[in-house]
């Protein structure tokens, strides 16, 4: 019987394979598909820093050559002018930045953090787990978990072939595909962010073009719906998605393809640097983002990263929450293991914390869709931008509530509360109300 077995080889149950492995747990990895698998390409946070640091993954991934990642920029353009309001006096094309070396941030040592293909990625972080001394096992899938089925209480798990491992507990981080949150009923869907994603990669595209071609960029378009994200895959290749509300992409009644085309082209900038360049990938779509467990813990059993709670990646929040969850579990995992107690009350800190980061996190998405303006309001303010910055940091596990977060609700109280303000009409139609107890 093993310690620990962990379904999923991705960024959050690599992590904890690791952690666990390295601390002499008896631990197992299981991943469904082969690595390389090809994803979405990613754009990580400096939180994600710490635990590279802690897993002794960090000079690796420095030297796979990675494009490092300083920052983020806003773009917008005349024809974006709602947006403008939050850059008065700038003029009709201008861009916003933050450097993640403008505030400190414990355990991060450098002013970067990495875009990353995240086919390389993953299995770097896969054979790390193994070479710390996890088990991996790729290529083998949990069809489901039967909990205390196995000798002395503990959990089973079912393999497609009818196969099973046994083990003192089970550490669910199977990503979107939920596995425990659907055998067990616990998944929320949030009904108000509806996003939907189109994605794709281009060769050739020029990043230069528009700002710092390192840093993420968030491209504005006229519709107050909808954007473009453009991240850095390689010297060579980026990343470019449309971000709108599923409804919109619906209502247009368009192919995908000419809808992700016609997007593009309402910036003639972005339309012009697409023309340009070369697609090397077919269009991907990504949609139903946000959901949370009714739990994260129960007895005999954690939920990690996207398999406990997904939340919209506009700002690249994904890895590092699937990673800062490997980060904060295993204590727990390791304490509950050595007192002989894998029940549910053993993991209470664990997720007591990710709850709480997870829910800065979203708050801030929220804020940022209900209001862009305010958004980049904020980022321009002296008196606030460090604290936006803290958020995009990704530094919100440690600590109470960035108080940023209560001054931008109130803020969006008052435009809500007065037809008359200036902004009153860019408000969004995006609440996101449902998982406000979850």
């Amino acid at each position: 019987m093993y310690d620990v077995g962990i379904i999923g080889g991705g960024p959050a149950g690599s992590a904890l394979g690791a952690y666990l492995a390295r601390a002499g747990v008896r631990c197992v990895v299981l991943e469904r598909e082969k690595f390389p698998r090809p994803h979405v390409g990613e754009s990580l946070v400096p939180a994600a820093t710490r635990v590279f640091k802690e897993l002794g993954v960090l000079d690796q991934l420095e030297a796979m050559g990675f494009v490092k990642k300083y920052g983020a920029t806003w773009t917008s353009t005349g024809k974006t002018r709602p947006y403008e309001l939050g850059w008065e006096g700038l003029g009709d094309d201008v861009n916003a930045a933050i450097r993640f070396d403008e505030r400190p941030q414990d355990g991060v040592d450098r002013n970067y953090t990495f875009h990353v293909d995240r086919g390389r990625f993953d299995l770097a972080l896969l054979e790390h787990a193994d070479v710390s001394g996890a088990e991996v096992r790729q290529g083998v899938r949990v069809k489901r978990v039967e909990l205390g089925a196995a000798p002395g209480g503990g959990q089973r798990l079912v393999l497609d072939d009818d196969s099973r491992v046994d083990v003192r507990l089970v550490a669910d981080a199977s990503g979107r595909k939920t596995l425990l949150g659907r055998q067990l009923d616990l998944k929320v869907t949030d009904p108000h962010f509806d996003q939907y994603a189109i994605h794709t990669w281009y060769r050739g595209y020029d990043r230069a073009a528009l700002s710092n071609p390192d840093h993420i960029h968030i491209h504005f378009l006229p519709d107050r719906a909808t954007w473009v994200w453009q991240i850095p895959i390689s010297d060579e290749v980026t990343s470019i998605g449309v971000v709108t509300q599923k409804a919109r992409f619906k209502a247009a009644g368009k192919e995908r393809e000419a809808f992700f085309l016609s997007c593009l082209r309402t910036r003639d900038d972005i339309g012009a640097l697409i023309d340009e360049a070369e697609r090397i990938r077919p269009l991907t779509e990504e949609a139903d983002y946000s959901y949370a467990m009714k739990q994260f813990v129960g007895d005999g059993y954690v939920l990690l990263g996207d398999a406990a709670r997904f939340v919209d990646p506009i700002f690249s929040s994904g890895v590092s929450i699937a990673l800062n969850s490997a980060r904060y579990a295993h204590h727990d995992i390791i304490a509950a293991l050595n007192a002989g107690d894998v029940s549910a009350g053993a993991f209470s800190g664990y997720e007591q914390t990710m709850r709480q980061g997870v829910r800065h996190w979203y708050d801030f998405i929220c804020l940022y869709y209900r209001l862009n303006v305010l958004f980049t309001y904020f980022v321009a303010s002296p008196k606030h931008r460090l604290d936006v910055l803290q958020l995009l940091q990704g530094d919100v596990y440690d600590g109470g509530r960035p108080r940023v977060l209560d001054e931008m609700e109130a803020k969006v109280r008052e435009i809500e509360n007065n037809p008359s303000h200036m902004w009153h009409h860019l408000l969004g139609d995006v609440t996101a109300a449902k998982l406000a107890s979850t």
